[in-house]
């Protein structure tokens, strides 16, 4: 083993190898763990014999932590079985999990016991723990608040369960090289995931395509097409400091051996005798694949039903396998035992689905069907953008799913009929309120109307947002349903995004509390208001933000081979490239500042505050604008940062391939971060959370969740620029009638892009989108240039306010005292009390 790493000149192996290899799963004390995580090395091998590096070592590791979730995770189902309770089920096509070890651990806290065993057997649990891929199971925002959410029905002893789909390849993973942004597939399961657990007795049929027949007493059954099999996946969520241990159950799609076509395959018919296989196979290879062709919309509707069939199978499995007494259980008890949340359109195909297995599988009738329905389903709207409101073809619904368009149709008329009957008020809206599109150029199914009639509640998920969806995009159907529309502002766990992703802070703020209560009741943050201005604290606080952001420095050296400053002001940006995100926006910025920088003289220049600008964040594979932006902070970090004259005091970095991980990195070491998306156009957003969670003062938009922040933090620790949102529409119109007048700094900064100051890439088509005042993509829809100049200006207040040590360190205390509304704790409280209506049924 000449290439095995030693301690004090011992190999790894040999140390572990004086570590007993046994079975202690249920163990928290260090040696005996150390013992476990050995007999997993030994017992449950995935390597070779002989070798104890750190991979080897995070697989036994996460087998153990594993055995204490799955004794967990077998009690807590065991007790949701035996009290029966209304439990949750929440449906979503993303959740961004990140790394489970740390998050495991520090939940179950036992993170000093594993930390002593790894010293035991020659590791460290740091180093063990960088080993972990993220599991790729979602992009953005939409999928870490649904892991954020998971986290806390856990720690809040619901009743309560994630479903999601299991990709082998995620979205992409993000590679930054001349040419600008490339994608590869992920390789998180190319090994495999040791927090998985396959339930081979968990399977159910999901078809496909074929027709309906109609049986002679009336009743409709759907047949033949092709069937694919959903094999279920449990991943453990533990709850923090809690026995709960809860489920996200993630499905496979599988052929089995009968749909192998062995005379096919010996008749050297290769590729046919297995395309039932290859079929399934493709159905959760990637996350959101490309609907650019007919068979692209295909698959993401197969993927997209496949969650929503397997799921509500097993949904009303467990409904009838918990029933007491004889006989079956009456479904009038359904919606008081099951809730069903429709993270986003998505899962809308839940919806007709619940319907035919009620009709067609438990032969209700109509009515009682759509009874049980509505009162089980409800639906979280995510996004104001027409494009992401998803209408599908009625043609390519019609081939995939023949009888959920006949229930489609069927909900669709009766709801006509309603309107008729009981508004006729509303006859000149029936067009736009109704579920079918019949445009004959473009016949479509409207999901997002279809979730409105049919859910009993509808949410946006922050003021502003669920604001704007009564006012504009659902008025019409709150004059309908006034009670059907609630708010439920997001929120993050505070576990993962302060506690564990920065322990120096946590333990501080813990330390000035005298209380590490505030991990779960994070109102108690509060209480730090009153030593804002506490030198003491403010010292303390300033060391451990220098900390942060010499291990960023490092991770950035590491990744980009860009060094940068921890003494300059870190101005992070990191969230989906998109034109609305306004990434744009902040990079002309960036390139304003580096033209003025190089127009100072030295000693002018010494004068400024010396910032590193930070952008990261991945853009769709076919967003060629999205692309263009990627393209053009990394031409200007090229130039900015090998510019001698400048590099002192302006670095432009772009960090490569952002997820969960490289988020617990960044957001700790951040001092000022920027959401900046147009007004009105934001949901709520949960990063800005995480910032001002962390000390992080916000430049922004009144967009989204920033309205809330502001008020909760103090306006005074805001940086507050920018059209609103009552005043977008107006500004839009002044546009196409040619009344804009740009500010010469603006000017300025497109003009020197164009000026090949950045290299000979070709930045029209992406300049072209912020010119002219109409027209595709052209008119700059997104008011970067009429927000320009309040930005810049802004940007100069922080620079100022930066100089003052003292005052921005009470400004950034202040932030993360008034965090404590941003909890998901406090969200999915809320969500249990008003639209779920579950309670906790804590393990005993």
């Amino acid at each position: 083993m000449g290439t095995e790493k030693t301690v004090n000149g011992v190999a790894k192996h040999d140390i572990a190898s004086k570590i007993p290899a046994e079975a202690h799963p249920l163990s928290e004390e260090p040696t005996e763990i150390a013992s476990n995580i050995n007999y997993h090395a030994k017992f449950t091998p995935h390597f070779s014999p002989l070798k104890f590096e750190p991979e080897q070592a995070f697989y036994a590791t996460a087998e153990s932590v594993r055995d204490r979730l799955t004794q967990q995770w077998n009690e807590t189902y065991a007790h949701f079985h035996k009290t029966d309770p209304k439990q949750t089920y929440y449906l979503s096509m993303e959740y961004l999990q990140g790394r489970a070890l740390t998050n495991a651990i520090g939940n179950l806290n036992i993170q000093h016991a594993y930390a002593d065993a790894l010293n035991k057997l020659g590791h460290q649990l740091e180093e063990i723990v960088e080993q972990e891929k993220d599991a790729a199971l979602g992009n953005g925002g939409l999928g870490r608040l649904a892991s954020c959410f998971l986290d806390s029905m856990a720690t809040l002893n619901l009743p309560a369960w994630g479903y999601g789909l299991r990709y082998r390849h995620g979205l992409f993973k993000q590679i930054i090289t001349k040419e600008g942004q490339q994608e590869l597939a992920e390789d998180w399961l190319d090994k495999f995931s040791p927090w998985e657990i396959v339930r081979h007795d968990v399977v159910y049929p999901v078809r496909f395509f074929g027709h309906v027949e109609v049986n002679p007493d009336g009743s409709r059954k759907w047949v033949d097409g092709e069937v694919i099999h959903a094999l279920a996946y449990d991943v453990p969520i533990p709850g923090y400091k809690t026995k709960n241990t809860i489920s996200l159950r993630l499905w496979e799609a599988k052929a089995c051996a009968a749909d192998f076509d062995l005379f096919q395959f010996n008749d050297g018919q290769y590729e046919s005798s297995l395309q039932l296989h290859s079929r399934a196979q493709q159905i959760c290879a990637v996350l959101y694949p490309g609907d650019a062709t007919e068979s692209g919309k295909l698959l993401r509707l197969k993927q997209q039903f496949f969650l929503c069939s397997a799921s509500l199978q097993d949904i009303i499995s467990r409904f009838k396998e918990r029933k007491d007494g004889e006989g079956p259980r009456p479904w009038s008890e359904f919606p008081s035992k099951v809730a069903v949340q429709l993270n986003d359109t998505h899962p809308t195909l839940a919806i007709p689905e619940l319907m035919r297995l009620l009709l067609d599988e438990e032969s209700l009738g109509w009515d009682e069907a759509w009874s049980v329905t509505t009162r089980a389903i409800a639906y979280t709207n995510h996004t104001v953008l027409p494009e992401a409101l998803e209408k599908w073809s009625q043609s390519v619904m019609w081939k995939l799913l023949p009888r959920h368009m006949e229930i489609i149709a069927e909900i669709d008329k009766r709801f006509v009929e309603m309107i008729r009957s009981t508004r006729p008020d509303l006859e000149d809206k029936v067009n736009s309120l109704c579920i079918l599109d019949n445009n004959p150029q473009k016949p479509v199914v409207r999901m997002a109307n279809l979730c409105v009639v049919s859910a009993h509640t509808v949410n946006g998920v922050a003021q502003l947002h669920s604001d704007i969806l009564k006012a504009e995009l659902f008025a019409d159907y709150v004059s309908i349903w006034p009670t059907k529309f609630q708010n439920k502002t997001n929120g993050i766990t505070p576990r993962r995004w302060l506690k564990f992703c920065s322990p120096e802070l946590s333990d501080i703020i813990t330390k000035w509390l005298k209380t590490d209560e505030w991990i779960t009741n994070l109102d108690l943050l509060v209480n730090l208001r009153k030593f804002a201005d506490d030198e003491d604290l403010q010292a303390e606080w300033s060391s451990a933000k220098m900390a942060n952001k010499q291990r960023l420095a490092q991770y950035i050296l590491q990744v980009t081979g860009v060094s940068i400053d921890p003494n300059s002001l870190f101005d992070i940006q990191v969230k989906r490239i998109h034109e609305y995100k306004r990434q744009l926006l902040n990079i002309l910025g960036a390139v304003y500042r580096y033209k003025k920088l190089k127009e100072m003289k030295p000693e002018e220049r010494s004068k400024t505050t010396p910032r590193t600008i930070m952008i990261g964040g991945k853009a769709f594979a076919t967003y060629t604008n999205a692309k263009r932006i990627v393209k053009l902070v990394n031409d200007v970090g090229s130039v900015v940062n090998t510019d001698p004259e400048v590099n002192n005091y302006l670095k432009v970095v772009f960090v490569p391939n952002y997820n969960v991980s490289v988020a617990e990195m960044l957001i700790p070491g951040s001092e000022l971060s920027q959401h900046i998306s147009t007004a009105g156009m934001e949901a709520s957003g949960t990063s800005n959370m995480k910032f001002a969670l962390n000390g992080c003062l916000i430049i922004g938009t009144l967009d989204g969740a920033n309205v809330e922040i502001r008020e909760e933090i103090g306006e005074d620790n805001f940086f507050l620029f920018g059209a609103t949102a009552d005043e977008v529409p107006q500004l839009r119109k002044d546009r196409e009638n040619g009344l804009f007048k740009p500010d010469p700094r603006y000017e300025e900064a497109k003009q020197f892009i164009r000026s090949g100051a950045f290299g000979s890439y070709d930045y029209e088509p992406l300049l072209d989108s912020l010119e002219g005042n109409s027209g595709y993509g052209r008119g700059d829809y997104f008011l970067v240039g009429h927000d320009f100049p309040s930005y810049i200006d802004m940007q100069a207040k922080v620079d100022e306010a930066y100089k003052d040590k003292k005052k921005w360190l009470k400004m950034s205390i202040l932030s993360t005292a008034g965090s404590g509304k941003f909890s998901s704790d406090r969200t999915i409280a809320q969500y249990a009390k008003e639209i779920w209506n579950i309670e906790k049924c804590p393990v005993p």
